[in-house]
């Protein structure tokens, strides 16, 4: 079977003879149910290929026909190409979408431009069959816009991008102790306050060094209206963080009544400049809930549940140490008849399930919500490696599997000096094409509770896109393969084989303006030439093959 060179790989092309050139005549018709994917397509290939598409008859000739077809599963599609026609037939509109997208591979990488660079050049597709379904129903990457802020305009490209690469979900991690990133208008000092950094350190916790501008940013609601609608016009879900009841220092500086003012004095907070782990934590009071449960009303209604059913509410990394000091943390826990401050962190959790569940929407949470008792409905992020999602999947939960050792995009790509600052373990574009999302240990019934997986981007040394870019391709394009196509066992795959369909999508990157990191290493303005970065100085690179844990 020939792939020619799409990325991800399709389950099967069956070629034919000849070719559809897509002319200045060729007409786009919509059967019902497709009218968006019509819109999307007709935005996107008529201004990259200078071709209208006008309004035409379904199956007419020289006319791309879009339409459902209900033998199909929701997203699969079955994209058919003859020298009169195509047809791209979808289980549901997502199904029609993505197969649009294959669409757009076919016709090369002019298809990616925003405007058209050559009007006179043949568009021609050859005739073929493309049958295509995905493996997983949850095709994700999170984006970190807390410890750098990424403008609205840098997230709807990410959105394409993602698209593009036919992923469903976009995690959008909005607040943490570097910065509140969306507005809520009952709480207006969580961005008038909470938005805003005065410096940032340089490089790894442990570095010296310090960026000395101030930081910050955060989107209206209105934007994130924006987002949301243009998300779902491309068929991606989106997922809303909001942290409890660690990584909250950004909020507790906005509004000290939130911290633990028993123990330190929270008024003295600032919005946090460095990284790690914070051990300034929500108060486990009742104002704290009333106030996060009308966070949560905004949230809700800017993220509606036809596209946003998960609401993601962090759970990790929370010391408690400062609950351990505090006589109201401590009454609480004699009050709730709780064994202790994990138990406390539990009934954090649980009390936002039963308030999400009550309106209709689920929470999901990283793996430490499952330590203390995990509500039955609640969903987990396997995040600190493969053990969490094993545990929450026999116990009945679903799963997001996105392991750090595997798939942490901000670790670094290669151990060479001139890498930008280095992070983590290496993972090479192969290792990550390698990542397998479920693990053996699970039975066929437990794996049914991998609801799939996701790529994550934390930014606290991605400070602009072009930084993001770098860290994030050519990586997702071989994550993307891995969440849709049914490949074989890691050690089976036809690395050489991507690689080959690689150099066709390099130039649909380029016609994108992606800064990816090229397969021959950083190019001279993509290194950071700091000395001590050289050294590994500011960053925390990790020697070694990661750990599978």
């Amino acid at each position: 079977m020939d792939h020619v060179d799409l990325v991800p790989a399709p389950a099967s092309v069956h070629h034919g003879e000849g070719v559809f050139v897509l002319g200045e005549a060729t007409a786009l018709a919509a059967a019902p149910g497709t009218e968006g994917v019509a819109r999307w397509l007709r935005a996107a290939l008529g201004a990259a290929l200078a071709r209208p598409l006008p309004p035409g008859q379904p199956g007419a000739p020289d006319t791309v026909t879009l339409r459902l077809d209900p033998a199909l599963a929701p997203e699969a599609y079955r994209l058919t190409v003859g020298t009169a026609a195509v047809e791209l037939a979808g289980g549901g509109p997502a199904g029609v979408f993505w197969g649009a997208q294959t669409l757009r591979q076919l016709l090369g990488p002019d298809a990616y431009r925003r405007a058209c660079a050559d009007p006179g050049a043949e568009r021609a597709v050859a005739c073929q069959v493309v049958e295509d379904a995905p493996r997983f129903a949850w095709r994700g990457l999170m984006l970190d816009v807390s410890r750098h802020f990424m403008p609205k305009d840098g997230v709807l490209r990410y959105l394409d991008l993602l698209a593009a690469h036919k992923l469903n979900v976009f995690h959008f991690h909005l607040t943490d102790d570097q910065g509140w990133r969306l507005e809520i208008k009952r709480f207006p000092r969580l961005t008038e306050v909470g938005a805003w950094r005065s410096r940032t350190k340089y490089g790894h916790r442990a570095s010296p060094l310090w960026n000395e501008a101030p930081h910050g940013g955060f989107y209206t609601q209105d934007d994130i209206r924006e987002i949301v609608a243009y998300a779902a016009e491309r068929h991606i879900s989106v997922v809303p963080e909001i942290d409890i009841p660690g990584h909250s220092q950004a909020a507790i500086a906005a509004y000290p009544h939130l911290g633990n003012t028993d123990v330190i004095d929270t008024t003295r907070l600032s919005v946090w400049d460095t990284w790690g782990v914070n051990p300034n934590v929500l108060a486990p009071t009742d104002s704290t809930l009333r106030f996060y449960e009308g966070v949560l009303e905004e949230v809700l209604a800017l993220f509606p549940a036809a596209t946003s059913p998960f609401v993601h509410i962090g759970g990790d990394e929370c010391p408690k140490d400062q609950w351990k000091a505090s006589p109201t943390a401590r009454a609480r826990i004699e009050e709730l008849g709780l064994a202790g401050e994990d138990e406390l962190q539990s009934w954090f959790i649980r009390h936002f399930d039963r308030w999400l569940t009550e309106r209709g929407r689920r929470l999901i949470g990283w793996d430490e919500i499952l330590e203390g008792g995990l509500a039955p409905g609640a969903a987990v992020s396997s995040w600190r490696g493969y053990a969490g999602g094993i545990e929450a999947a026999r116990a009945g939960h679903d799963v997001v599997m996105c392991p750090e050792q595997q798939v942490y995009l901000d670790h670094r790509q290669a151990d060479g000096p001139d890498e930008p600052m280095p992070i983590g373990y290496v993972r090479t574009l192969e290792d990550v094409y390698r990542f397998e999302p479920v693990p053996p240990q699970l039975t066929e019934a437990e794996a049914r509770h991998v609801l799939g997986t996701q790529a994550n981007v934390w930014t606290e040394v991605m400070q602009d896109q072009g930084r993001v870019d770098y860290q994030v391709f050519p990586r997702l394009a071989a994550f993307a393969e891995v969440a849709w196509s049914a490949l074989p066992a890691p050690s089976a795959r036809d690395f050489a084989g991507f690689e080959r369909r690689m150099r066709a999508h390099y130039a649909r990157l380029d016609a994108l303006g992606v800064d990816y990191r090229p397969p021959g290493g950083p190019l001279p303005w993509q290194r950071r030439p700091a000395p001590e970065e050289m050294e590994g100085g500011l960053g925390r690179p990790i020697d070694g093959p990661p750990p599978n844990v």
